[in-house]
């Protein structure tokens, strides 16, 4: 069989295409590598779930290798010698099953950083081909179809709307959120509540938010997530249209002489290899993962990969600079009754640093120390006069009591820019190969000092905030290193075909029916996570298939 439209990932670069093509009649198949969960796999086990990363592979199985420069050379490491992996979650849906739905749109200025800001020393910051008038319609639709809670704050830099409100009514906030707003008015900041992709009440298939307290890196097992799975692709399987092909990891996209991909090669879980053909190829496996693919897909159109003739695909990665403030609180600050509620959310940020006369800025989200007890515990086994000694008994037990029942630690997430620069990069290696056979995708992590600058200049905001709201034991923790969770770039959008790997619409310039929607698509990343973007354009990119699919295909 010859499907319309072949989509490889089903996360959130993906749901809004199979959802929008499979409800036009096209016949849709999508090849994701993982399983098909229900909520009913979604426990709160974190052994299993962020200590043992069920959801994704074995790091001895599929790894990726690391270059990182050290002692003033680049040194490369493979991932299963540190546990840093940089899979998000193989199952339908991806990552967007473990967000904790941050949904913030990017601003105007977003869009056009080099001609507000100009060109940063070494940086290959670019303007985006498309404006935010091109996205608002966008952002708002997915506002409704993922279903978004928040209250719409007034501060300098909102970016304009055409809803006035979003569609559901804003989360429960826990007690603090007191605290942090008279704290930051005596600052004379102002504050933002967080919009998230969560609903606050019921609708269709899906419950409200039960307040579980287990959001980033858990599955959602009342439907309340805006996930890919929940809100997109359950109700796109109404359809009939749409089929699902799961432990399909798909190795190599194949091309004809008219330089059209006609179909892909995929692995299944024995190992047994497949072919799919279709017309119309959509690739959203998400950004490392996205250009590990094409250039693997070598063949005599495309020597040094799919789409990759101009030698763009996999450069300027992008992830999310910054790093985390910490502050106590205990009885003293606030009542220990209203410290201690469980489950509600913060729902806080600070925004009005997002830009600056000189530089960009960029945004503090604020939010609880995640809840999982092993995590938390394994702070307070070290004896504090001697860090090399073990705390045990009564000791320990007092230590750990008293942290989990009088005191919570806030954490200030800060989010800035990454910027894109020649050090920062997707490759593929022959010498490092899955269980498979297949080379893993190379991340060579190449910062600009000018990342850690604004990043420290926000956490210098974060550290103000918290010292007025009484906080205690302040930490500040800023790093360059990349957000695994926080993937973009790659193969960046533009209208020059020598400089970018797609035009406008996410096609590839050299490929006429391949769309890549995930995050790779972006040639910078704003100053907020990326989710709630990649979906807009995915709907926007879904939006210009459907008008034009006969002359795509």
């Amino acid at each position: 069989m010859i499907y319309d439209v072949c989509v490889i990932g089903s996360g959130a670069g993906a749901g809004p295409i199979i959802y929008e093509l499979s409800k036009k009649g096209l016949k849709v198949c999508v090849l994701e590598k993982g399983e098909f969960y229900k909520r009913a796999d979604f426990s709160k086990d974190e052994l299993a779930v962020t200590r043992r990363s069920v959801y994704n592979p074995k790091l001895e199985d599929e790894y990726h290798t690391v270059e990182e420069f050290v002692d003033n050379k680049w040194t490369k490491f493979p991932t299963y010698d540190t546990g840093w992996d940089f899979n998000n979650g193989n199952l339908i849906g991806g990552s967007s099953n473990f967000m904790s739905g941050f949904f913030y749109r990017l601003k105007p200025d977003d869009f056009k950083l080099a001609s507000k800001y100009g060109k940063i020393k070494d940086s290959n910051i670019v303007d985006w081909p498309i404006s935010y008038d091109d996205m608002e319609m966008y952002y708002d639709k997915l506002e409704k179809v993922i279903g978004v809670s928040g209250e719409v704050s007034n501060y300098a830099h909102q970016e304009p709307r055409s809803s006035k409100n979003f569609p559901f009514k804003a989360l429960d906030e826990h007690p603090i959120t007191r605290l942090i707003d008279k704290a930051s008015k005596e600052l004379n900041f102002s504050i933002v509540k967080t919009p998230r992709a969560i609903i606050s009440e019921g609708v269709n298939h899906r419950s409200a938010c039960y307040y579980s307290n287990y959001c980033g890196s858990y599955g959602c097992s009342s439907g309340a997530k805006g996930s890919s799975r929940e809100a997109l692709i359950l109700p796109a399987l109404k359809t009939n249209n749409l089929i699902i092909i799961t432990n399909a990891n798909v190795i190599k996209l194949n091309t004809n002489a008219d330089k059209k991909i006609i179909s892909a090669t995929y692995l299944t879980k024995n190992g047994n290899k497949k072919e799919l053909k279709a017309k119309l190829f959509i690739l959203a496996a998400q950004a490392v993962e996205t250009s590990r693919l094409l250039l693997n897909s070598k063949d005599e159109n495309f020597p040094n990969g799919v789409a990759n003739n101009s030698l763009n695909v996999g450069k300027n990665l992008l992830s999310s600079s910054g790093g985390i403030v910490t502050g106590i609180f205990n009885e003293k600050t606030i009542p220990l009754k209203d410290l201690m509620t469980p489950g509600l959310f913060v729902n806080r940020a600070i925004k009005d640093f997002y830009f600056t006369k000189e530089f960009k800025g960029g945004m503090v989200e604020m939010v609880f120390e995640h809840a999982n007890p092993i995590r938390r515990a394994n702070f307070f086994k070290w004896n504090e006069n001697d860090s090399s000694k073990l705390l045990i008994g009564k000791e320990l037990q007092d230590k750990l009591f008293s942290s989990f029942t009088k005191t919570k630690t806030l954490n200030m997430e800060v989010f800035a820019d990454w910027t894109p620069n020649d050090n920062s990069f997707v490759s593929v290696d022959e010498k490092y190969k899955d269980k498979y056979g297949t080379p893993v995708a190379n991340i060579r992590i190449g910062t600009l000092k000018h990342d850690l600058e604004v990043s420290n200049f926000l956490a210098e905001k974060s550290i103000k905030l918290l010292k007025q709201m009484g906080a205690k034991d302040i930490q500040s923790n800023i790093d360059a290193l990349p957000s695994s969770n926080l993937q973009a770039g790659g193969c960046r959008f533009g209208n020059d075909p020598k400089a970018s790997v797609l035009n406008k619409y996410c096609q590839a310039h050299e490929v006429k029916n391949l769309f890549v929607t995930d995050g790779s698509f972006m040639p910078t990343g704003g100053s907020v996570p990326f989710t709630f973007t990649i979906y807009a354009n995915s709907f926007r990119v879904a939006s210009y298939i459907k008008k034009n699919y006969k002359d795509l295909i």
